[in-house]
């Protein structure tokens, strides 16, 4: 099984600039973010895709529909890939949440991976949702390419789930840009690589290519016909990519 999911955060919505909490708004993209999109489904443009999934709220379903558009496939709503929610901050910014709840927020920035505000969702409660959610739709396309869009803190819990990192610390570690495009490529649903990550190369129109998939030298678990083996080197398959 080898297959490679496009994983895109949605563009610039008309919220974007104002630094509020809003991962259940429902809220349209603006015209930079649709602008941001456009660039990204022209570098999308010329590859193969399997199917289209989206978190169902509106920025990324209208992410999704310009993405798919030079494809001609319909975009399938995911409710998994959806953002955190933060409960009784929804619609506030981030001063006044610090002003009005200042224990509750300290408590979140400290650990937002377990603790919540009132009526919202832990990151840990995200990733119970999401993650069963990225690896059906993997399942589904063995040996395709997938695209799938979906949100800030999502995305980053899901790369942080995915390989391994500290999910405790998802919010300092990892960044997520507006219109970002990141590839994970699966040898199966246990074993994935990340290939490319919060890229934005195309807002500057740099026309970029596409990292090629793995296939050689990587890791004596990647590398092996099971995933198993750690002794010995395999027979190389196709030349390596560069040197790491």
């Amino acid at each position: 099984m080898r297959t490679r999911l496009f994983l895109a955060r949605h563009g610039a919505t008309e919220l974007a600039g104002e630094d509020r909490f809003a991962g259940t708004i429902d809220v349209a993209l603006s015209d930079l973010g649709r602008e941001q999109i456009r660039r990204l489904s022209r570098r999308l443009a010329p590859l193969e895709f399997a199917a289209v999934y989206a978190s169902p709220l509106g920025g990324t379903m209208e992410t999704a529909r310009i993405l798919v558009e030079p494809h001609g496939l319909p975009v399938i709503p995911r409710d998994g890939l959806r953002e955190i929610s933060h409960g009784h901050w929804e619609g506030m910014t981030r001063a006044e949440v610090e002003r009005k709840y200042r224990e509750e927020y300290a408590h979140w920035e400290r650990d937002p991976y377990t603790f919540a505000p009132a009526g919202g969702e832990t990151g840990l409660a995200v990733t119970a949702r999401a993650l069963p959610a990225l690896l059906e739709i993997v399942a589904a396309h063995r040996d395709q390419n997938v695209l799938a869009v979906s949100h800030k803190a999502t995305v980053r819990l899901l790369v942080s789930a995915l390989l391994g990192f500290d999910p405790r610390l998802y919010r300092d570690h990892l960044d997520q840009s507006l219109g970002a495009l990141n590839i994970i490529d699966f040898k199966d649903s246990v074993h994935a690589r990340l290939t490319l990550f919060n890229d934005t190369s195309h807002d500057a129109e740099a026309g970029l290519a596409i990292p090629a998939p793995p296939c050689a030298d990587l890791s004596k678990w990647w590398d092996s016909p099971t995933g198993s083996e750690r002794g010995g080197r395999p027979r190389r398959e196709s030349p390596p990519p560069n040197a790491s």
